[in-house]
Formats: C-alpha cells, structure tokens, sequence
C-alpha cells in the first residue's frame, strides 16, 4: 500500500512498518523491539481507518491502543512524536497528572481532545484521524493503599471511568478553549473512535508485580528450589519483556481500561554506551548543534572521545536518560559560549579534564544521592 484516503478525506502516504522503523533509526538510538511494535502498532492502526471506509467489505477491524513503559528520559515520547510527524497525521501529547474527575480541581479529560484540535487549527474531520500520547498514564492507577489514603482518589480509577469513554471510541463534548465544561458554553463533538491513543509511563514497582507472577516458573529463573540447572535468571530490565495486562490490572488499572490497550511495549533504561551514540550519531544530535551555533561565530568545535564518555557516565548517574545530557552540556560549554565569541578565538577543543572539572563543581557526590 502507498496512498491511503483517512475518513477525514486526507491523503495519506501510509508508509511500511520497515519504513517508519528506518526513520526513526535516523533519531533513535537503541530501543529495537518498543520501535518495531510501536511501528507495527501505527502501521496497522492507519490500515484499520482506511479498511473501514470501504463499503464493500463486511470485516470492520477493532482499535488497538499502546501501553509504552519505560523509565524516564528513555524516549517514549519522542518516538511517538518523531512517527507522527514523520507520517504527517496530528498528534498531542498530554499529561495525565493533570487530569481530575468531575467535581475536583483540575482539567476534565476532554482536554486531551482540545489539544489535538489545537494540533490541527480546529479540523474536527482532521483530529479524529490524530494520535493523542499519555504520558504520565501510570499516575492514575487506583490507589489501594497508603497512609494518605482517605477514600477519595480524584486521579484514580475516576479518571480511568472518564477515559474509558474516550479511548473506546465515543462522540466527545470538547469544550473548544479547553477548560471545565459549562452549561451555556458550546461544545465542539469528536468522535474518538479513529484517533490512536499512546498511553505512556514509568510504572515505577510493576517490575516487582511481574516477578511474583514470575515465581515458580523454572524456565526463566524463577523456581522455588535452587537445583533446577535449566532456569535463566533474568536481568532487571529483562523482566519488563514479560508485561502483561494482568499485571497493569494488578498495578491499579481497572479490567475495561486496560482492554483498550492490547499492545504493551517496553523502551529499555539507556546505557552509558547508549548514550555515547546519542550524542554522536543521530541527526541533529546535540554535537551537531553545539557546532551550528559556534560555526556563527566562525568557531570550530571539536571534543575529545575522553570527554564524550565522561558526559554519558554523568547522566548515567544522573538516572534521567537522555534529558540529562542537554544539562550536562550546558553545565560544560557555559564558559565558552560566553566568552569566545568576538574573542578571536577560531577553535574550541574540550578535553576529558576540562569536563571533569566543570562536572565535579556541578554534580559533586552525585552518586551519593542515588
């Protein structure tokens, strides 16, 4: 397939799974299996709307949602947002931790919608062919414990009730300047029910929820006795490949919910090499950017492989993947994006020690705190 007609009436260039996974190995570094899936995932979303215009056929084909896991800075949202701009369908990206139930101080969930309409300078046929990302999905799950528990649970299975609606394919009343709801306020409907919903978290403890469903399987390392010679013990980021709906149930999503969202991927923590390829090899990575700006100034920037690694250790340690380096950067070239250009200098060199020593000052003992 290459031209597809979308309900809205759009053109849409339908790019293959293979396709849309070579684009994003431009930008992505690692994270082979969650951009395979996710890829699959959007691939076969856009070939359900366009099936289901067609008259002559009598199979109409479900929506499948996407749970993504992953810690934080591993680069959940920039692959959903980095396909849908490459696939040239409007995306939002919203925030969960923003959203209350009806009766609580906060956003309806029909703010999401307002968004995605903002996406698309208020195409209502446009939108309801969008992608709409959730980050932050996790914080939603029911609470069923705590010493602050006190029965109310305004960002709990509330909202979940709440998105149920919307994430199943429903006409929404979306009020156009977002905001509460009010009765004399005209409200704009979108159907839902062509629009992919992301939803996206760090499910922070569900690790634990996976192994002690895990136990006793002998296989993977689980087993009761320690004389069982065929099991293979898994590593941490290993037992994520495992994910289930049962476990996001048990996590604290209610049973319909998580039935909206049969594709469950992982992106995996970056590793200090990782992130070494992230600072030198996609395109407009944060090398190259350094470089555009000083090349204003006619100043060439070079830095040390030495130093390059020093930086990756530092976000390592840092634990928030790959946004840590944009800071770490800073924290490095402050010095020299204030004082070299007019200064006559025509070359930058950073060196390992150089990196060292503005990193100790910044992040003295951050191991410590970690």
């Amino acid at each position: 397939m290459t031209d597809i007609t979308l309900p809205s009436g759009k053109t849409l260039h339908l790019y293959t799974p293979t396709e849309m996974k070579a684009h994003l190995d431009k930008y992505v570094i690692g994270q082979e299996s969650a951009k395979r899936t996710i890829c699959t995932a959007v691939y076969n979303h856009y070939k359900r709307l366009y099936l289901n215009t067609q008259t002559s056929l009598t199979t109409k084909v479900d929506k499948s949602n996407v749970f993504v896991t992953g810690s934080t800075g591993s680069g959940k949202t920039f692959i959903v947002k980095t396909l849908a701009e490459f696939i040239g369908v409007p995306y939002y990206i919203a925030d969960a931790t923003s959203i209350t139930q009806a009766g609580y101080v906060g956003d309806d969930v029909e703010t999401i919608l307002t968004g995605l309409l903002r996406a698309c300078d208020y195409n209502i046929k446009e939108a309801e062919c969008g992608i709409v990302f959730i980050d932050e999905i996790d914080k939603i799950a029911k609470r069923s414990s705590g010493p602050n528990l006190t029965g109310k649970d305004p960002v709990g299975e509330g909202v979940q009730q709440a998105l149920l609606k919307m994430v199943e394919g429903n006409k929404i009343g979306v009020p156009p300047n977002g905001g509460r709801k009010h009765p004399d306020q005209p409200l704009a409907y979108v159907d839902t029910t062509n629009i992919l919903f992301v939803g996206s978290g760090s499910f922070a403890g569900i690790e634990d929820i996976v192994k002690d469903r895990l136990k006793g399987d002998s296989k993977i390392g689980f087993q009761t006795s320690n004389d069982d010679s065929s099991s293979v013990e898994l590593e941490d980021d290993e037992i994520m490949d495992y994910l289930c709906q049962e476990d996001m149930r048990k996590f604290g999503f209610i049973p319909e919910f998580v039935g909206r969202f049969p594709v469950i991927c992982n992106v995996k923590p970056l590793t200090k090499e990782d992130l070494v390829r992230i600072i030198r090899e996609p395109e407009n990575n944060i090398l190259d950017q350094y470089a555009t700006l000083l090349a204003l100034d006619d100043i060439t920037f070079k830095i040390s492989s030495e130093a390059i690694d020093v930086i990756a250790e530092t976000a390592v340690k840092l634990k928030t993947g790959a946004r840590a380096l944009r800071s770490i950067f800073e924290c490095v070239m402050e010095d020299y994006m204030f004082e070299t250009p007019g200064s006559g200098v025509t070359e930058i060199e950073v060196s390992s020690k150089y990196v060292k020593d503005k990193i100790d000052k910044r992040y003295k003992n951050i191991k410590d705190k970690n």
